[in-house]
């Protein structure tokens, strides 16, 4: 029963980053990109970052916080590397 759990909060973390994700690299790149191409930041369009940056950095954001949130659910359920 306790594998069971430990995978359905792996999934359940998966599933939230990959939500994140797309919400960045799709939404704000694809779908709200004229939207947020109001806004300048540092003379580039907020739209065209995170088209072109935002998606990358956010990724790269979230495999750290993957790998964090994997080690706390590895100590609660008594499979972490020591």
């Amino acid at each position: 029963m306790q594998r069971r759990t430990y995978w359905q909060d792996n999934l359940r973390l998966v599933g939230l980053c990959l939500v994140i994700w797309f919400t960045v690299s799709f939404g704000f790149g694809i779908l709200l990109v004229d939207f947020l191409n109001r806004i300048e930041i540092g003379g580039f369009r907020l739209g065209f970052w995170f088209a072109q940056q935002g998606s990358i950095y956010v990724f790269v954001a979230l495999i750290f916080f993957y790998a964090w949130r994997m080690a706390v659910l590895d100590v609660r359920y008594g499979v972490d590397e020591d």
